[in-house]
């Protein structure tokens, strides 16, 4: 999806993952996955990068997600649970504003620290990169370079703070090169059918998904 639509890779996935995986490793496995993810093409069009407003970012992503790390450890399954579902219904069906370049590091604190909770921030992030008005290739280049060192510090943290990474590295190593031929074949339905198909479909699996994780969210809060 990310290939062949820009974005929405990171929203699908972890909508999918949490159907599957424990809440409380939900977060840290979908960041390591999405670092891989990212790198590779903040990697191929490193050149493209603009850089200026990436600096403000990290120190800001730094900040956010520290913050965001002492206050995830204490939340309980069900609440991670509904506040992803009801994170991915705003998603679908809102539209974030542009973020003023001058608000890089606010949106870095905050955009980090939003993704301590619910992992995917790309399109908060994309809202930023929007408003600096960038040729098609620069604005992947610049976002994809935010969002690796988004989770790249994400990660960090969440090691820091005690997750273990250990029992998941077989699963994490199967969704990198997973990811990688879902980025060949995206690049290929792309050139073929184009993005007209993109939206019905990416927000139906979100819908569903989402309205999966509150149920289960609600099930847990009730002790069902």
């Amino acid at each position: 999806m990310t290939a062949a639509f820009g974005i929405g890779g990171g929203f699908t996935l972890i909508a999918l993952m949490a159907l599957l995986l424990p809440p409380a490793a939900l977060i840290p496995i979908h960041g390591i996955v999405q670092v891989g993810s990212n790198a590779g093409r903040a990697a191929i069009m490193a050149k493209d990068v603009l850089w200026r407003p990436v600096r403000p970012f990290i120190v800001g992503a730094i900040i956010g997600a520290a913050l965001g790390g002492m206050v995830a450890v204490q939340l309980p399954p069900w609440l991670i649970q509904l506040a992803v579902g009801v994170f991915i219904l705003v998603v679908v069906f809102t539209t974030l504003p542009p973020i003023q370049q001058r608000y890089i590091f606010a949106g870095g604190v905050i955009s980090s620290f939003l993704t301590m909770f619910f992992g995917a921030t790309g399109t908060f992030i994309a809202a930023m990169v929007k408003s600096m008005k960038l040729d098609p290739v620069p604005h992947v280049a610049t976002h994809s370079t935010m969002m690796t060192i988004q989770h790249l510090i994400k990660v960090l943290v969440f090691g820091l703070i005690g997750f273990q990474f250990a029992p998941y590295i077989p699963l994490i190593v199967a969704m990198l090169i997973s990811g990688f031929v879902g980025t060949v074949a995206g690049r290929q339905f792309l050139i073929r059918a184009g993005s007209r198909y993109f939206k019905p479909v990416l927000n139906g699996i979100l819908f569903v998904a989402a309205c999966r994780l509150i149920w289960s969210g609600v099930a847990g809060l009730l002790g069902f």
